[in-house]
């Protein structure tokens, strides 16, 4: 998620101070992205020190300054608008590193980590369908905090976004059991290093005993 281009979007609507810029943010996002008003603030400063947005004006009575873009600020948003979303670099899904890890620990119980995460999913996946079926079936029980009912059209499409993300990704978990059971039991680790080789107890003239070294066929090609 990109914060700064963000601030800049709400920006293009016209001049707003950091904790206005905030509610905005949430509230145009379906809140499932908070923001800490200090890290709104300290993009601002970042933005204000590229030339991308100004003070408008000074501080009113409660000491807030407001902000609004440059030309190159409005030229940015523009361009962001107008470029799609680069997913050609693999987020940092702490899910897809957990279980990479897993599968490739002997001492992990990888068909376990998948059953938690699946019931936590279909727990997420109900709540989420619950604040869905609140937009025509009004009298549904409170949601948690978490998944607020939705009452704008941003709202609906991060919600949408979230059933969609937590259906695919219990599909990924039942390929994922699916590869292990393919992949059968993962195999045993080995007990230790081997034991040192005794030495021959003949004369030390003796010529010793010629390695016994096996070999691959010549049409082995396996690396």
């Amino acid at each position: 998620m990109s914060v700064p281009l963000s601030l800049l979007a709400l920006l293009s609507q016209g001049p707003a101070y950091g904790a206005r810029i905030k509610a905005e943010f949430e509230a145009r996002t379906g809140h499932a992205f908070p923001l800490n008003v200090g890290q709104v603030y300290t993009t601002l400063a970042r933005l204000e020190r590229d030339g991308l947005v100004v003070p408008d004006g000074g501080p009113d009575d409660e000491g807030r300054i407001p902000y609004r873009l440059t030309d190159v600020g409005a030229q940015q948003v523009s361009t962001w608008w107008e470029s799609p979303v680069d997913r050609s670099e693999p987020a940092r899904d702490e899910l897809v590193m957990k279980l990479a890890l897993a599968v490739a620990t002997p001492r992990v119980d990888a068909q376990a980590v998948i059953q938690r995460q699946r019931a936590a999913a279909m727990s997420h996946l109900q709540g989420l369908t619950r604040a869905k079926l609140a937009l025509t079936a009004p009298g549904q029980p409170p949601q948690p905090a978490s998944i607020p009912t939705p009452t704008t059209l941003s709202d609906q499409v991060v919600l949408e976004h979230r059933l969609y993300a937590v259906e695919a990704e219990l599909r990924w978990l039942d390929h994922v059991e699916e590869l292990l059971h393919r992949a059968g039991p993962a195999p045993a680790a080995s007990a230790g290093p081997a034991p040192a080789a005794t030495p021959p107890s003949g004369p030390p003239s003796a010529a010793p005993a010629s390695p016994n070294f096996a070999r691959p066929a010549p049409s082995d090609t396996r690396h």
